[in-house]
């Protein structure tokens, strides 16, 4: 069968068995995966291709993920959260924008923009019962904050894998990436807040009682803050041993062992925080693997290069080409992370052609993945049910909110690419 045939039916039978069939992301992709071996005709060829691509994903994303999810958790049983949202509350003055604010900086230290979400809805469900305004408003306002820094900054899971696998220049994907995420996250943040005006005096409350139940800045501040700075170190400077602390993966490990020793005092709940953590972090590598394993198998089969010849003899705008192509994944499937294991498979090997440079071609597809996320998307369900809304408002908060900023990002990288390039 055609290669560009092969892809197609892939994408229907990723849609079919995800949003009609409700099958668990895993087995859809798996099952797909071999599929696509057997339309291929090198079905042997294939459950070999999928092991490599399954293997390789965990080994980039086991460690960091894990230590993401532990931080994550135990920061948040222990207060340390609370602190940092009532500083942020008290110097933005704005309850809606500290929101945003938060899901922006703690969604890629987490590795995980679902957990930052959790870890912040108690607090957005809170501020729409106290400001007495619709529970969706908050909650957007923070869900919009997390897809913006974990869809675009090095080195969250969706950028991360496609970094590595393009070659591209880290410290241009970290800037290029904070030039595009920081922008769209306050896009997001007025785009919740456009139909409400709040007090001043009742932000000023909510603080004070976040504050009481707090503990040191210390403790909240430095497991997080010194993995992102070791990162960033290692991103910049060349020396050995920088470069070994500054790996994501050692990096976020130092953070944890941080968190745990600030933590001692909580003794055998500390273990049942961590083994949680674990147990929650298999399930979202799992479904990483599986998005590895669709991803070399498109490779296997040629269907990148199918694709962006169909999309070069179209003479579309080379920019769109990997954004339409994440789109398309993305809509299908719904895991931004998973559209960024699958697409750059697709687009590598149309990268000379395209004449892009690398890391822009990279995040014209990470721009991608802001559409269309909607029922086959975990993180909107999660959204969903945790602000308390209807179905249709969802889709109006979370998706059209998501179409609006991946738009607006890929325009403003545009810019980029033509007054830097």
């Amino acid at each position: 069968m055609e290669p560009m045939l092969i892809f197609l039916f892939a994408l229907l039978i990723v849609l079919i068995l995800t949003t009609y069939v409700r099958l668990h992301p895993f087995l859809s992709l798996v099952i797909t995966s071999l599929l696509i071996g057997i339309m291929a005709g090198r079905p042997e060829e294939a459950l070999n291709t999928m092991s490599f691509g399954m293997g390789k994903v965990f080994a980039q994303f086991a460690i960091i993920i894990t230590a993401g999810s532990i931080l994550g958790i135990v920061l948040e049983k222990t207060g340390g959260m609370d602190v940092i949202a009532s500083d942020l509350i008290r110097v933005s003055k704005r309850p809606l924008l500290a929101l945003n604010i938060l899901g922006f900086l703690f969604a890629v230290p987490f590795m995980c923009s679902i957990l930052a979400y959790v870890v912040f809805a108690p607090l957005a469900k809170d501020f729409s019962l106290k400001l007495k305004i619709p529970a969706g408003i908050p909650a957007t306002s923070l869900v919009l904050g997390t897809l913006a820094s974990f869809g675009l900054l090095y080195p969250s899971p969706v950028v991360l894998s496609a970094a590595s696998e393009m070659h591209a220049d880290i410290a241009k994907v970290f800037f290029i990436g904070l030039m595009i995420a920081f922008p769209i996250s306050l896009l997001g943040y007025r785009y919740a807040s456009r139909s409400t005006k709040i007090k001043e005096h009742d932000y000023v409350l909510q603080a004070e009682s976040l504050q009481k139940a707090s503990k040191s800045r210390l403790a909240a501040y430095l497991p997080i803050g010194l993995p992102i700075l070791l990162i960033l170190a290692g991103t910049f400077l060349t020396h050995p041993l920088i470069s070994f602390i500054g790996n994501p993966n050692v990096a976020l490990l130092i953070g944890v062992l941080l968190c745990l020793v600030l933590s001692r005092s909580y003794g055998k709940e500390l273990h049942e925080w961590v083994e949680k953590a674990i147990r929650r972090s298999g399930i979202v590598l799992l479904d990483l693997c599986a998005g590895g394993a669709l991803g070399a198998t498109f490779t296997m089969t040629g269907a990148g290069e199918a694709l962006g010849k169909m999309f070069l003899d179209l003479a579309f705008p080379a920019l769109l080409i990997p954004f339409l192509v994440a789109v398309a994944v993305q809509t299908v499937q719904g895991s931004r992370v998973v559209t960024m294991l699958i697409a750059p498979a697709l687009i590598i090997p149309i990268l000379p052609q395209l004449g892009l440079p690398v890391e822009i071609s990279l995040l014209s597809m990470a721009c991608g993945t802001f559409l269309i996320s909607h029922v086959n998307d975990p993180f909107f369900w999660i959204f969903r049910d945790l602000a308390e809304l209807e179905t249709s408002e969802a889709l109006r908060y979370y998706t059209f909110g998501g179409i609006l900023m991946g738009l607006t990002g890929l325009l403003l990288l545009g810019c980029v690419y033509w007054i830097a390039f």
